[in-house]
């Protein structure tokens, strides 16, 4: 029987790796409904050639249909 030894890592670099995680971090945009609403209560969006309905609910959730 022979016992295998795990081979010694690579030494570790002071220099960190670039990695997405390291990039900037932008601020997600954030809006109310009552701006994006405006005083109704659905509106329309369009994306990608399709329309899409907001709409605030009778129990005021959103949901989104195509």
């Amino acid at each position: 029987m022979t016992t295998t030894v795990p081979a010694t890592p690579p030494a570790i670099s002071a220099r960190p790796a670039h990695t997405a995680s390291m990039q900037a971090i932008v601020p997600v945009k954030r809006v109310t409904t009552a701006g994006l609403m405006e005083s109704g209560r659905e509106l329309e969006i369009e994306h990608a050639g399709r329309i899409y309905r907001l709409r605030i609910t009778q129990l005021n959730k959103l949901i989104l249909t195509a």
